[in-house]
């Protein structure tokens, strides 16, 4: 979904850079990062480098939204759905009380 560079309208940017960091995806316009993380995020270096990027990040004012590379490729409208939640502010998964 993201791979064509939209997601419900949104643009996305594949592989952007800010700074010394190059982010996964990113949508501008609501300045939106995410980031797909496989087994080498999950040594203590790569948690502590991943920390100090996610926080330069949001202190740019970037939220940074993270899934696993297994979600992406088990669970790809799970995580879409996650991203648009994001995006809309919209509780996408749970259902509404009627």
């Amino acid at each position: 979904m993201l791979q064509h560079s939209n997601l419900g309208g949104y643009k996305f940017r594949r592989q952007h850079s800010v700074g010394a960091y190059i982010l996964d995806f990113y949508c501008p316009s609501e300045r939106l990062a995410i980031e797909l993380d496989g087994d080498s995020h999950f040594t203590d270096d790569a948690i502590e480098y991943d920390g100090v990027r996610t926080t330069y990040l949001n202190a740019l004012k970037i939220k940074v939204l993270r899934f696993l590379n297994t979600d992406v490729y088990n669970n790809l409208n799970i995580v879409c759905e996650r991203i648009l939640e994001e995006l809309t502010g919209e509780n996408l998964t749970t259902p509404q009380p009627p």
